[in-house]
C-alpha cells in the first residue's frame, strides 16, 4: 500500500505495515493472473439467491439511500456474479460492469460516474494504492466510494480466522488502514459502518 517493508505477522504468509497497518500477503505468494482467474471461477455466486442478495443489501441500500436512478454508477470487480448490479438495474439505476477477468471493457475507465461499488474486491488489489487512486479519478465531485470488506481488528483471532484462508486475499485493512487510504489518495470523507465502507470525492 505505502511501499514501506512490513513485519511477520502470521508465519510467513502475512506481513504488517507499520505505517498504514495494512495486512499482507509478500510478492511471492501471490498468484498469477491465470490462476487467480480460476479461483474466482470457482465462486457459486448467484445472483437470485436471496442471501447473496441479503449479504451485499448494504452497499445495495446505501447507493438507493444516496443517488437516484439519473446516477450513473460503476460495478468495480463485479465478477461471475454481479448481484449489486442486478438489483440495482431492477430499481431502473444505471451501473456498468467492469472485471479485468470477466467484464473486461477498459473504455469505462476512461468515464465518471457518480457513485462506484466495490463488495469483497479491495481485499483482492494486488497494489491497493494505484487501485484507490483510480477509482478516486474514475468519480465526479462528490461522488462516493462503497466498498465492502472483512475489517480486521484485534479481538479476531487471526490464526482461526475464515478470511485470511482465501489465498487471494491479499489485503486486509484496518479501520487505520482505511484513514491512511483516505488521507494518502484524498478523499474528503470516510465512514466505516461494519463492513461497508463509503468515501467521499
Amino acid at each position: 500500500m505505502c511501499h514501506n517493508e512490513g513485519t511477520a505477522f502470521y508465519k510467513d504468509v502475512y506481513y504488517l505495515c507499520p505505517e498504514c497497518r495494512g495486512i499482507f500477503r509478500p510478492q511471492r505468494l501471490l498468484l498469477d493472473p491465470q490462476r487467480e482467474k480460476a479461483r474466482y471461477e470457482t465462486h457459486n455466486n448467484d445472483v437470485n439467491d436471496i442471501r447473496y442478495q441479503n449479504f451485499v443489501a448494504p452497499v445495495v441500500n446505501a447507493v438507493l439511500q444516496d443517488f437516484t436512478p439519473q446516477h450513473r454508477g460503476l460495478d468495480f470487480g463485479a465478477g461471475t456474479g454481479p448481484v449489486i448490479s442486478k438489483l440495482l438495474h431492477d430499481q431502473d439505476y444505471q451501473i456498468s460492469l467492469y472485471d479485468p477477468f470477466f467484464h473486461n471493457y477498459p473504455e469505462l475507465l476512461t468515464q465518471k460516474y457518480d457513485y462506484i461499488v466495490c463488495c469483497e474486491v479491495i481485499e483482492h488489489f494486488y497494489r491497493p494504492a494505484k487501485e484507490f487512486t483510480l477509482l478516486k479519478s474514475l468519480l465526479k465531485t462528490e461522488g462516493r466510494l462503497y466498498c465492502m470488506t472483512e475489517i480486521y481488528t484485534p479481538q479476531i483471532d487471526f490464526v482461526r480466522w475464515r478470511y485470511r484462508n482465501d489465498e487471494t486475499h491479499v489485503f486486509i485493512y484496518q479501520a487505520e488502514t482505511l484513514q491512511w487510504v483516505k488521507q494518502a489518495i484524498d478523499f474528503t470523507a470516510l465512514k466505516i459502518d461494519n463492513r461497508l465502507i463509503q468515501f467521499e470525492n
